[in-house]
């Protein structure tokens, strides 16, 4: 296997020579099968790391989805599971010692990671795979072709099998926003205050939470967040002030121009107000460092007047409702959507040491089974000591959610799915599964409130750039995010961005942005060119 590119793999390579490799699993043996049908009839085992939930438990085969899958396949699934930090460790550690797992699952690696990896031959090409032995995977391909356009990389091989998960078209998918604001409307309404509809009424309401004191005993924390914290992160509010922001600070005007968010006057404006929010003590001391335990905590006891994320019964209760897209000082109102959410390229990989491909392709196809696929994303049924997400309907062959009583949901998936690889298709509901109830209640909430605030036609792709772009895209944000999410915290709490700006602008400049934005727009205009052929 070729040297690995030391911009990644340097400092883990030292930590494998030091700790002589001693701890990872390899491979399993050959079992020389083929022509194969499921339930195996020989004692096999495949050995899998996995990225996995710090709520889930430690050894997935605990999960009753595990134990079911080894029953209708006969394989046993020896994991290596590992959560956040610790899991990309142990991944690189694995890749770059060569003592290799079969496969990679939730393996987590961006376009420029998964291509090294296939340029250095850790991991294999499975185009030929899924033609051979994966009919449901093809099934989603012949069913929603531009997937496998999606997955397939500019060399024309398929080195990973993506998680697709639909929920609605367009910006009234249910992914179109992601984190969002939510406001107390209890206190509104114990304050005798009015739901917000400017920025300028969002500071009063805020000044109000603060003198109020509503949480009591001092508790009121008017407004909070994770910031550079994804879907915690305020990005909404950038929205009043111009084109936006999410969470990879890449929008697409209306004339096809992609722009990266930190360039913006509006920014700028944002930065000054969230500056001047924070002079009045109305954003949480804690917003720049604190995790996603500690926010949850809070939320819980409902201490914020406003917060930000996905769905509010993660955090909080029924005093909270979305917030509005807000109109600005210069009367802009709009609500950036996010990129490239709802599918993920790289789910699972097939490593070089794997010998059982056949068996190990079979394996993962049944992740695509539509029944399948719904229970690895959500969860499963008929579990005798945990909540269940679903009953089975036998006579319909169909799942069906049940009422999740009062549990968030991200935490009863993530105790009772299995992730990975997976397709579920809008063409599912109704004949698979049924809708989960709080998905369908935040698409008719977004439809109500937020949708007709989305003023772009675009939003960026999942582009699949060629190796050397990633590689001069992957070089420049290595410098250029955390500076620009340095700055971000910098202004926030000390303001001077109109002091700094020409040289922040001088600084993204320096750091590579007038290449990325070349390469970012060659690849819309490219995917954009393919699509109006097709």
């Amino acid at each position: 296997m070729k040297n690995f590119k030391k911009v990644l793999y340097g400092v883990v390579l030292g930590s494998v020579l030091l700790s002589g490799c001693s701890g990872e699993k390899s491979a399993a043996e050959d079992y020389g099968l083929s022509d194969i049908r499921f339930p195996v009839e020989e004692d096999v085992t495949l050995k899998f790391m996995i990225g996995s939930s710090p709520m889930a438990p430690e050894d997935p085969n605990d999960k009753l989805i595990s134990q079911r899958l080894e029953k209708e396949t006969g394989v046993h699934i020896e994991w290596d599971s590992y959560s956040g930090e610790v899991f990309t460790e142990k991944r690189n550690l694995a890749m770059s010692s060569g003592d290799l797992p079969d496969a990679i699952m939730n393996s987590g690696y961006s376009d420029y990671e998964l291509l090294n990896l296939a340029d250095d031959g850790a991991i294999i090409p499975v185009e030929d795979l899924i033609e051979e032995h994966m009919p449901n995977l093809q099934k989603v391909f012949e069913q929603a072709p531009a997937y496998k356009e999606m997955v397939t990389a500019p060399d024309g091989h398929i080195y990973s099998f993506p998680w697709i998960e639909e929920l609605g078209t367009g910006k009234e998918k249910i992914q179109a926003v992601d984190g969002t604001g939510w406001i107390n409307v209890k206190w509104l309404e114990d304050l005798g205050l009015e739901m917000p509809q400017t920025t300028e009424e969002l500071r009063e309401v805020l000044i109000a939470f603060r003198d109020k004191d509503p949480a009591g005993g001092g508790k009121t924390i008017p407004m909070s967040f994770i910031l550079n914290g994804g879907q915690e992160d305020p990005s909404f509010l950038f929205g009043s002030f111009g084109v936006g922001d999410n969470w990879d600070h890449t929008v697409v005007t209306n004339d096809r121009e992609v722009v990266f968010t930190p360039t913006t006057d509006g920014y700028k404006e944002t930065m000054k107000y969230l500056h001047d929010l924070y002079k009045e003590n109305l954003i949480d001391v804690e917003a720049f460092e604190q995790d996603w335990n500690n926010y949850v905590a809070k939320g819980g006891e409902e201490r914020f007047g406003v917060y930000f994320t996905w769905d509010k019964n993660n955090i909080s209760g029924e005093s909270y409702e979305m917030l509005p897209a807000l109109e600005g000082p210069q009367g802009h109102r709009n609500v950036a959507m996010s990129n490239a959410i709802g599918f993920d390229r790289s789910r699972m990989v097939i490593t070089s040491a794997n010998q059982n491909l056949e068996l190990t392709a079979k394996w993962i196809d049944q992740m695509y089974d539509p029944l399948q696929s719904v229970q690895n994303n959500w969860g499963t049924y008929g579990d005798k000591e945990k909540q269940n997400i679903f009953a089975y309907d036998e006579s319909e062959n169909m799942l069906k959610h049940l009422e999740l009583e009062g549990t968030a949901p991200v935490e009863l998936r993530e105790q009772t799915s299995l992730g990975g690889p997976l397709a579920i298709l809008d063409s599912y509901y109704g004949e698979v599964t049924t809708m989960p109830d709080d998905a369908a209640w935040r698409m008719e909430l977004m439809h109500d409130v937020l949708v007709p605030d989305m003023n772009a036609d675009y939003t960026y792709p999942n582009v699949f750039h060629t190796l050397d772009n990633l590689e001069k895209i992957s070089k420049i944000e290595a410098d250029l995010i955390p500076y620009v999410e340095r700055k971000r915290s910098e202004w926030i709490v000390n303001g001077k961005v109109e002091d700094e700006w020409d040289d922040h602008l001088d600084e993204m400049n320096r750091l590579g942005l007038e290449e990325w934005l070349e390469i970012k727009q060659f690849g819309f205009d490219e995917y954009m060119k393919a699509q109006e052929e097709n």
